[in-house]
């Protein structure tokens, strides 16, 4: 009997060895396929991005005028800041 119980113990062994043998292959591949399908996603994100400056490159160009003259000065700024106040002699 004891080398009918070995038998099926070497069997078993073998049995469970290929299972968990092809579970792992499984996850592999499942993995593989994941990390593609991340890849490209970020390729495609990566892409649209690229479309998405150049759009706002184009848009900038078009609102800044050919032959604009020197920026005006800020609105904060008073004029007469350096000046002493007349009204008040």
């Amino acid at each position: 009997m004891d080398g009918h119980d070995s038998d099926d113990s070497k069997q078993n062994n073998s049995d469970m060895t290929v299972f968990v043998q092809n579970l792992l292959q499984q996850m592999q591949t499942r993995f593989q396929a994941m990390s593609e399908s991340i890849v490209t996603k970020i390729d495609e994100m990566g892409n649209r991005i690229d479309v998405l400056e150049q759009s706002i490159k184009e848009l900038k160009a078009e609102m800044e005028p050919e032959d604009s003259p020197s920026p005006a000065p800020s609105s904060n700024s008073k004029p007469d800041e350096g000046k002493p106040d007349e009204t008040t002699e």
